[in-house]
């Protein structure tokens, strides 16, 4: 048994990796290569059913996959766009849902209206792990990123809690509007508080932690720390290892050691590149058990339900986006969002691992002893909104955003930031240089050559507001400075007395160089004058400098 496990993880992880290898050759996105392979695997003589445990999704995969998608995202950017992501994870999740249990209860006989909202409340999230997945190799304008980003992470408290009470009324177990309400609260502010307190702690423990591994431990253990509490009290454990990521991946800089910070980034890197293609090759291989199941079922109920489900959901969307965000704002005299803006967003909501875990528990037997009401039309509806959004959306989602306009004018103001950026780093390094060298004379030939380093990069942000169409980053520009023996004789005196090397003076002025630069790049990002993208770029280029300082 144990081998076979072992055999069928192995097989997972390389058709993985030949899949992901061979979409990026072919162009095609990776999710949509992964699905269509999986789905074809399933087919092949001898593979034997998938058998999927929802909590290995619920528990395991979306905890990691939440956690590290919420550490690289912009709490910033989510400060700035709180109103209309929650409108997006909140309100239109739940409207989504009544609306396919509408649609589903009329065309599906005999599945019933609260059935039928447990279908709507598993299809209704849109996934976080399909939306950075299928958008991650577009260009979409920041402001859509932001909304798909948060509202995929925040959306689940939102359907799980529909689902709740859909199954609730469906065995029987009916709650109130008002204990719904009261539960769905408890769900999301549990989540939030939960959530809260982990990063805390995270955060102390990250702050004592000196050991690059012992970090990756730390970065791997976080989101079960935050979803296993909240679950236990009965709080959303997804909302919980979102809050933690989100916090804890914007302290990174101030709580995490630069080498930290390297490793940790590989290690965030492999794994949500990894455990983001089994999940999309797990739904693929699902597809032959779920068809199998409709063996008793109309091929006319199958069709007429797989369309009305899949129109109901793209339809309800776009109106709620363009009420949202141009109607009613338009009314009101404060829109944001332009048109193209918003036809993006409402064209992006590809659905995921969150729906195939949630529609898989689903209870095969009611309290009453009968079979839950349509439950393999159901779990089939929702493979068939995966298949859909993934591979309809997916594959049209990057032609759309090349025809809306708007796009390489946010890339030059993007970069322009960006440049902006590093020379105002480059300066508070200058001016943190000169404060030191008056503060501590003897070191002139150190200062000399860290002055050049800083003013050669200085020089490649200026050519880059010159010409963003062609920057000038120069490798290893203005290493080749004096005698590197001048570096091994003691030339500096320390305040104990002790002569210092002047390869000690150096790496001591340069970390206080690249703090500076750090410090002030940091408050460029949190005045929103710095995407989080472009100031994790630089941040990396600066661990990696300090790293190679403390070896030097």
């Amino acid at each position: 048994m144990v081998v076979e496990i072992v055999a069928v993880v192995a097989g997972l992880v390389a058709l993985t990796a030949m899949v992901r290898a061979g979409a990026r050759r072919i162009g095609v996105p990776d999710p949509i290569a992964l699905l269509v392979v999986g789905a074809a695997v399933s087919w092949v003589p001898g593979v034997p059913p998938l058998r999927i445990d929802p909590d290995l999704v619920l528990v395991v995969l979306l905890p990691l996959l939440l956690y590290c998608a919420a550490f690289a995202a912009s709490l910033p950017a989510f400060r700035r766009h709180i109103r209309p992501i929650l409108l997006l994870s909140v309100g239109l999740t739940i409207v989504s849902a009544l609306a396919v249990g509408v649609v589903a209860s009329a065309v599906v006989p005999g599945l019933g209206f609260a059935a039928a909202c447990a279908l709507g409340a598993a299809v209704a999230p849109p996934d976080a792990v399909a939306a950075t997945a299928v958008a991650r190799g577009i260009r979409l304008p920041r402001r859509v990123e932001a909304l798909l980003e948060g509202e995929s992470l925040f959306n689940d408290a939102a359907a799980l809690t529909v689902l709740t009470v859909a199954v609730a009324a469906a065995t029987g177990e009916g709650l109130t509007f008002a204990q719904a309400s009261g539960q769905f609260l408890l769900s999301a502010l549990g989540g939030l508080v939960i959530g809260g307190l982990v990063a805390a702690v995270m955060a102390w423990v990250r702050r004592r932690v000196r050991n690059p591994y012992t970090d990756v431990v730390v970065f791997l253990v976080a989101p079960f720390a935050a979803y296993l509490p909240a679950d236990v009290v009965g709080a959303s454990g997804l909302v919980a290892v979102v809050c933690t990521g989100l916090y804890l991946g914007h302290r990174a800089t101030t709580i995490m050691e630069p080498g930290a910070r390297v490793v940790t980034g590989s290690v965030r890197t492999a794994v949500s590149w990894l455990l983001e293609g089994i999940v999309f090759l797990l739904v693929g291989l699902k597809l032959r058990d779920v068809i199998a199941g409709l063996a008793s079922t109309p091929l006319a109920v199958v069709i007429t339900s797989s369309v009305a489900v899949v129109i109901t959901l793209v339809v309800v969307r776009v109106v709620w986006l363009a009420l949202t965000e141009q109607a009613i704002p338009a009314a009101l005299g404060h829109r944001s969002a332009t048109w193209g803006e918003s036809t993006l967003t409402a064209w992006a909501g590809m659905r995921g691992a969150v729906s195939l875990a949630a529609v898989l528990t689903l209870p095969l037997v009611m309290p009453d002893g009968q079979a839950f009401p349509q439950r393999d039309l159901i779990v089939f509806l929702t493979f068939v909104v995966i298949l859909a959004t993934l591979l309809g959306q997916g594959l049209t989602l990057p032609l759309l955003a090349r025809r809306l306009a708007g796009g390489g004018s946010e890339v030059a103001t993007e970069a322009r930031q960006e440049a902006h950026a590093r020379r105002e780093a480059a300066d508070a390094a200058l001016a943190c240089l000169e404060d030191m060298e008056q503060d501590d004379r003897g070191g002139d030939e150190v200062v000399d050559q860290l002055r050049r380093r800083v003013q050669n990069r200085r020089h490649d942000a200026d050519e880059q507001l010159a010409a963003l169409e062609s920057p000038s980053h120069t490798d290893g520009a203005g290493t080749a400075d004096s005698d590197p023996q001048a570096f091994l004789e003691p030339r500096a005196a320390t305040d104990n007395g002790q002569q210092e090397l002047p390869r000690d003076t150096y790496r001591r002025y340069g970390q206080a160089m690249i703090t500076a630069e750090r410090s002030r790049l940091l408050s460029l990002r949190d005045e929103g004058n710095l995407t989080e993208a472009a100031f994790n770029r630089i941040q990396r280029e600066l661990d990696l400098e300090q790293a190679a300082l403390l070896v030097r």
